[in-house]
């Protein structure tokens, strides 16, 4: 095993963080940050803010907070900033979005009040259900990503930030796969200048952003940093990426789930998923093109967990289904429901039926601050690349071309905190050894 960096530079000054889509998630994540520093409020969800880490053997009794374990930025010196295709400021966002009721918004209406949007880079093919007011004008897709790149220059510069971290919080685009102008820097950067309709709105952020040497994370399941022109530009200038799609609701629960069948070879017979969900984001799924990307994401979980092609009696013939349903009336409140038909003892078939009553944004808040955090972290350690060990975070994890994502959310969980241990020199926590010291 390689040794752990000698160093984590420290951290100094003012992290800024940028939001792509300054909507529902942006905006409850932001506002959930600024109470929770002013002890308003409790950033529940949050394993950088509420988790602890094990360290040596049980017998030893050490569990630091993670935030005590590694040298994360605080709170305190966060500045918030983004684009938008819509013009409205944080508060007034949040206030539409009404994720939040007004005894969160009103402590810290006048510093919401005060983030506004830059202009968003958009072209309304890739999000064929918004209609952005607020949006650049440029003769080609390269010039957008220049202003961009401009933007996060400036920004930094007029929060006096030492650095910038970026996290997608975005709409979802159409479904797109790599062409030949995402296999290398040369072909990419050719596309740009030619306006190549494969490249998406999202596309030219995590460029920009990585040319700028901001550290990306993707919480859609747009392509934005998954393809290969886009590792060779990071593994070059040494920038962290990680992504993609934000795992919240019904694929945080089959992540759950999933490994429990297959610890206990229960046989899965047939998976069925619907949603019904109101805010921007149904709006955007319920448009084909667009839930075709999701649908991509989300059923990729089950699969790779249960691994069918090793076990066919258990899990050789899933039927795996997802629907998406835009229903206003719910608005944030979004509700997953599941059907599992699972078999046992002499293939007895039973079901479980999951009812996940959820609140969108209120899950993906936590996530956000934490991929904020943990991603600037990654860019002091000198860490660059796809960062499997935040895998616990997505629906569709980005992984290395040659070998499979892991899903299964116990083993991302392990995963992110031995990189943890790893980083500061602890050993791995393996459960060999003697059964009581372990």
């Amino acid at each position: 095993m390689k040794k752990p960096p000698s160093t984590i530079r420290p951290h100094q000054g003012k992290l800024a963080v940028l939001l792509p889509g300054m909507g529902a998630v942006a905006t409850t994540f932001v506002a959930g940050a600024m109470l929770a520093r002013r002890g308003l409020a409790k950033p529940i969800g949050s394993l950088t803010q509420m988790g602890t880490i094990r360290l040596g053997k049980r017998s030893e009794g050490r569990t630091p907070r993670i935030q005590e374990f590694v040298p994360l930025a605080p709170l305190d010196d966060l500045v918030f900033g983004g684009w938008d295709i819509f013009p409205e400021n944080m508060l007034e966002a949040a206030r539409h979005a009404n994720v939040l009721e007004a005894k969160h918004l009103d402590p810290i209406a006048d510093e919401l009040a005060k983030v506004v949007p830059m202009k968003g880079a958009f072209y309304p093919e890739y999000v064929k259900r918004l209609h952005g007011t607020h949006v650049k004008q440029a003769k080609n897709k390269a010039e957008l990503v220049e202003q961009l790149r401009q933007d996060i220059r400036d920004f930094i510069r007029d929060q006096g930030a030492d650095r910038a971290v970026a996290v997608w919080c975005g709409s979802t685009e159409v479904y797109l796969e790599p062409t030949a102008v995402h296999q290398s820097v040369k072909s990419f950067e050719k596309g740009l200048l030619e306006n190549d309709p494969a490249i998406s709105s999202s596309q030219l952020y995590a460029w920009a952003c990585i040319k700028e040497r901001v550290p990306y994370a993707n919480g859609a399941p747009n392509l934005s940093v998954d393809f290969p022109a886009v590792w060779e530009l990071a593994r070059e200038l040494r920038v962290p990426l990680a992504g993609k799609d934000f795992k919240t609701g019904q694929t945080l629960m089959k992540t759950i789930l999933a490994p429990g069948l297959k610890a206990r070879q229960l046989g899965l017979a047939g998976w069925f998923s619907t949603n019904i969900l109101g805010n921007r984001d149904g709006e955007v799924l319920d448009d084909p093109d667009n839930f075709k990307t999701k649908e991509v994401s989300k059923l990729g979980v089950i699969e790779t967990i249960l691994q069918p092609e090793k076990n066919p009696d258990l899990y050789g013939n899933i039927f795996h289904k997802v629907r998406i349903e835009y229903y206003p009336p719910r608005g944030d409140a979004k509700e997953g429901w599941d059907n599992l038909d699972i078999f046992g003892w002499l293939g007895y078939p039973m079901q479980i039926k999951v009812d996940f009553l959820c609140r969108d944004s209120i899950l993906a808040a936590p996530i956000v601050l934490d991929l904020a955090l943990l991603m600037d972290l990654a860019a002091r350690a000198d860490f660059r690349g796809t960062q499997e060990w935040l895998s616990f975070y997505f629906k569709s994890p980005m992984h290395a071309p040659e070998v499979y994502p892991e899903h299964d959310l116990f083993i991302q969980s392990m995963k992110l905190k031995n990189t943890l241990r790893w980083m500061k020199g602890e050993s791995l926590i393996t459960h060999l050894g003697n059964e009581y010291y372990d």
